[in-house]
């Protein structure tokens, strides 16, 4: 398997490759710096300078079994992800953002994170409490959490609006899997997607205009790899979707939120098998 590490021009509509590696590297986030991208592969974490592009090795001191449910603090200090090493299921830990030890957020698991709120006093993110994974969220520091959803059959792939006034997610109700916003509250939740394609990782762009997303063929079970996938955009307020870009990929493409700051560009993997 070869990953591609891409970078998607809105303004060209080019999608260049800035590194192709022999190895399974997922989801790339932006530093709000605009400096460089974050990616994960094989349990570990790296950065990626732009300039310069090659994998380097975030110290994440005994969290080395990190899965692609990573990003990165608004303010750029810290660095957030999901780690199964101390209990062989996720949990959110937050550690600086030059690397260290990590420390534990939610006690409870499986809990993957997928969003900060801009304020950067909230985490976002799926957990699994009973049958079914909701959103949930809790303060960065930790203590109880907040269950914003609980009449999906699924959901995934929570992410801020700039504003922070809606949540976006992915929820699976009957079979189908959409696209929906809600309030922090849990409150006005409301589909925004429709149609056939099963729609997952809504990241709502850093001007508040628009939605990326990923979409599966109809009838995919899951956000599987190893796909042929689209990227799509659509306005934040509802309305037709564009298609972007078509691409082999699905799991590790866009994950968690991969805008450029001045949201121009956003970042993604492609793959190519062997």
């Amino acid at each position: 398997m070869k990953s591609l590490i891409r970078i998607y021009d809105l303004a060209t509509g080019r999608a260049d490759t800035l590194i192709a590696l022999d190895r399974h590297i997922e989801a790339p986030n932006w530093t709000p710096d605009g400096d460089a991208l974050i990616v994960n592969g094989d349990g570990r974490l790296y950065r990626v300078d732009l300039n310069s592009p090659a994998l380097g090795l975030i110290e994440t001191g005994f969290a080395t079994k990190i899965n692609n449910d990573h990003g990165i603090s608004p303010d750029g200090s810290q660095l957030v992800i999901s780690d199964s090493t101390e209990d062989g299921e996720s949990a959110i830990y937050t550690l600086p953002a030059s690397g260290g030890q990590p420390k534990r957020v939610t006690p409870l698991v499986p809990s993957y994170w997928h969003g900060w709120s801009p304020d950067g006093k909230t985490l976002a993110y799926t957990a699994k409490r009973g049958a079914s994974y909701q959103i949930y969220t809790c303060h960065v520091a930790g203590g109880d959490e907040t269950q914003i959803t609980n009449d999906f059959d699924h959901c995934d792939g929570p992410d801020y609006t700039p504003d922070g006034e809606w949540i976006w997610f992915n929820g699976e109700r009957d079979g189908n899997v959409d696209l929906w916003r809600v309030r922090p509250d849990g409150g006005e939740a409301e589909k925004m997607t429709s149609g056939d394609s099963v729609n997952w990782f809504p990241h709502p762009s850093p001007d508040g205009r628009n939605v990326l997303y990923l979409a599966y063929q109809a009838g995919t079970q899951g956000h599987p790899g190893g796909k042929d996938v689209e990227l799509r955009l659509m306005p934040t307020e509802g309305g037709q979707s564009k298609v972007l870009l078509e691409l082999y990929g699905g799991q590790g493409t866009i994950n968690v939120p991969c805008w450029a700051p001045d949201g121009s560009k956003f970042a993604f993997m492609s793959y190519e098998a062997d």
